[in-house]
């Protein structure tokens, strides 16, 4: 497949089931409340850095973004990529990149200078996903504490 066919557009509240499917082949679990609460989040907040890639009218891959300033004591406009998710059937085939690309192209019509994203030492694949598109790790550290 080649990504020509991919075409990269706005997610719509249509779309919560195609990402909720794909969710769960990734993930193994099935929350659709889950996607309907943030697909809502995102959309009101900034619906152009909420994408879907399509695929002969399927939904195959989404990303979650947004430009925020004040976040973590960072006062300059930062693009953060919060979710990405490419349905297992059609990774390998750059939809990931296609949807990166565009949504940092509208972070910097935004503002953003930067853009951040945080991944899991436990997913190298996707640490090398970001690390395609340049990202590098950063000096802030996530820290967590169990309730």
């Amino acid at each position: 497949m080649t990504t020509s066919k991919v075409q990269v557009r706005q997610l719509d509240t249509v779309d919560i089931g195609a990402v909720t499917a794909i969710d769960e082949k990734i993930s193994g679990g099935y929350h659709p409340d889950e996607w309907e609460r943030r697909i809502g989040y995102y959309l009101r907040r900034d619906p152009d850095a909420a994408l879907a890639a399509v695929i002969d009218g399927e939904v195959v891959g989404f990303m979650l973004g947004e430009v925020r300033s004040g976040e973590f004591g960072l006062a300059e406009p930062t693009g953060w990529i919060e979710v990405l998710g490419v349905d297992p059937d059609h990774q390998g085939s750059s939809i990931g990149r296609r949807l990166a690309e565009t949504l940092l192209d509208h972070f910097k019509r935004c503002g953003a200078e930067k853009v951040r994203t945080l991944v899991d030492e436990e997913m190298p694949d996707i640490a090398g996903f970001f690390e395609s598109l340049g990202f590098e790790p950063a000096s802030l550290k996530p820290f967590v504490k169990s309730l």
